[in-house]
């Protein structure tokens, strides 16, 4: 297997008293899929934030192409950021602007490319999404299975080496879901980039992963191949990955016992 283009080790992190993150070790490899899984409020998303430098963590190692991420100066920062490309939850495009604008805003922020060579590195990237001849939309004319798309479009403008995928499937219909599955592994193989897979979408995510984390409570609960994880004798590999109602994620959130709080209120 290739050398990590990720190395996260002993990642401790919190936010106010609660602590997300308590000795999370991981690797991510340079040309694979690393889907990164669990139930709601894990710290997925937190997780692609610490990776880019948006939060510092408490404690620990995450390095990023040998760079330790926390110790980066902004300058340093915003260089190493320009190497990652993100698709954001919402998708998180530019209301103002066409779906053209969209893409081509990365390109021009941070190039100085004549406008000729632009517009053709925008063409090809909304045609490698299959939106050409969406270009000249407005986000608010898009479906929002075309709006990912596009904000997928615009997050590899830059031939980033690396894309953070937060939540690609959530809201997606059947078709715009598999669309963007078969999206991400095909841009991953044939641009030979990494990406990173943030979401609960256990079939989706699993379809197209070389390798998977689990997280739950702060830890790493489990990983490995997604074929293998399926065969893990884990309790809580099986409750999440089969959906089972009943195993170590309970249904109540800590509390007192119901009697007692209903007298409290007698």
């Amino acid at each position: 297997m290739t050398e990590p283009v990720v190395q996260i080790r002993d990642l401790r992190f919190a936010r106010g008293n609660r602590l997300i993150f308590d000795g999370v070790n991981l690797d991510i490899h340079a040309g694979c899929v690393t889907a990164i899984m669990g139930p709601s409020g894990t710290g997925k998303t937190t997780l692609l934030k610490l990776i880019g430098g948006q939060l510092r963590p408490l404690s620990g190692s995450i390095r990023v192409n040998g760079e330790e991420v926390p110790s980066l100066g902004r300058h340093d920062l915003y260089r190493m950021r320009k190497q990652l490309g993100m698709l954001f939850q919402s998708g998180a495009l530019l209301t103002d602007i066409n779906v053209f604008e969209n893409v081509a805003y990365p390109i021009r922020e941070h190039t100085r490319l004549p406008e000729a060579l632009v517009r053709d590195l925008v063409l090809m990237k909304l045609e490698a999404v299959g939106l050409r001849g969406a270009a000249g939309l407005m986000p608010s004319e898009l479906s929002g299975g075309m709006a990912r798309r596009v904000a997928l479009a615009r997050a590899i403008a830059l031939d980033p080496m690396m894309v953070l995928y937060d939540e690609p499937f959530t809201g997606q219909d059947p078709i715009s879901m598999g669309v963007l599955v078969k999206l991400i592994r095909e841009l991953n193989d044939a641009l030979y980039m990494t990406s990173v897979v943030v979401s609960h979408d256990v079939a989706e995510t699993s379809a197209i992963a070389d390798y998977a984390y689990l997280l739950s409570n702060g830890k790493v609960v489990d990983h490995g191949e997604p074929a293998a994880l399926r065969e893990s004798e884990s309790r809580w590999s099986q409750q999440f990955l089969k959906a089972l109602p009943d195993g170590p994620v309970a249904f109540h959130y800590p509390a007192a016992p119901f009697y007692d709080d209903l007298m409290q209120g007698g």
